[in-house]
């Protein structure tokens, strides 16, 4: 099969499209022929050695955790999978033709949802999912802050947590209000508005996606007893307010909550933005893009 490889660490150009063997499924495994893959910052982090003291990778590696694709084989014990089957996973290895999958973390493709389409799903809708049901553990009622609402991650996040019943106020840029006010928030919030955020009162809770300045400032808004979880670990200044609870988020997957997600995108209920779609070959183009920011997902086909 052709895939992506990295053989070291370094910018985009050290992605190479290479001939590889074709994986073997095994014991409760299933073979995916991948129509499509995405770009994650987790990729380019990987790839440029950034968390390489806490993910190495064993190179040569290939990268790629969104893996959406037609089963070409299972292997011994498999039930529920056959071949032909559409699936969607948060696996590992996905730029490439063929991505072996545990049947724990596959689940089948909702009806009405495009096949190619579907990559942009696994990764940011179950990190924005568990940000605020593992992280946040919001309650009904409740207020939360998300920074970067118009993410993937954050529109997920606030579709999950106005799905729980809280009140839901979306953190973006002041230049991304207008784009803002389509991701179901009660209240959009500039947060590069200094009088906006003198004029934010204590909440819950923060849900952040963000990092930086941005999460140290907000981590002060979070009242006492209450959450300030985030997806880039703890802001520096978490020691200065130990009255919070700070909780870091990492996803892991969890195809029943992916299938429900991938039915309420079927559905309409809230939506992944797309930004492009470039053949697999082009994955180093794909990553220079991703990392100068965007909206959109950026889908590798396979």
């Amino acid at each position: 099969m052709k895939a992506v490889i990295l053989h070291e660490y370094g910018g985009p150009e050290k992605l190479k499209y290479e001939e590889v063997p074709d994986p073997v499924a095994g014991e409760g495994e299933v073979l995916v022929r991948v129509a499509a893959s995405s770009v994650n910052p987790i990729d380019f982090k990987l790839r440029s050695g950034a968390m390489q003291q806490y993910w190495p990778l064993q190179l040569p590696a290939i990268l790629g955790r969104d893996v959406s694709g037609i089963v070409r084989s299972v292997g011994s014990g498999v039930t529920g999978f056959a071949p032909g089957d559409r699936v969607i996973a948060l696996g590992n290895q996905a730029y490439a033709q063929l991505a072996v999958v545990s049947t724990a973390d596959l689940t089948h493709l909702p009806d009405g949802l495009d096949l190619v389409e579907a990559a942009a799903l696994p990764l940011v809708t179950l990190t924005g999912e568990q940000l605020i049901s593992r992280g946040v553990k919001i309650q009904r009622g409740q207020t939360v802050l998300i920074t970067g609402a118009i993410g993937g991650v954050g529109r997920t996040a606030v579709f999950t947590a106005k799905k729980a019943g809280a009140v839901v106020l979306a953190g973006v840029r002041k230049n991304q209000m207008k784009q803002a006010a389509e991701v179901g928030a009660d209240q959009v919030l500039a947060l590069d508005d200094k009088d906006a955020m003198e004029k934010l009162g204590f909440i819950d809770a923060v849900a952040d996606t963000v990092g930086h300045e941005t999460a140290e400032n907000l981590l002060a808004k979070v009242k006492q007893g209450g959450v300030f979880a985030s997806v880039l670990g703890p802001p520096a200044n978490a020691k200065m307010h130990p009255t919070v609870r700070v909780e870091s988020v990492r996803a892991v997957p969890d195809a029943t909550m992916l299938r429900t997600l991938a039915e309420d995108v079927a559905a309409g209920r809230f939506k992944i933005p797309i930004d492009r779609m470039v053949p697999l070959e082009n994955a180093a183009d794909a990553h220079a893009a991703a990392e100068k920011g965007g909206i959109g997902k950026i889908l590798l086909l396979a």
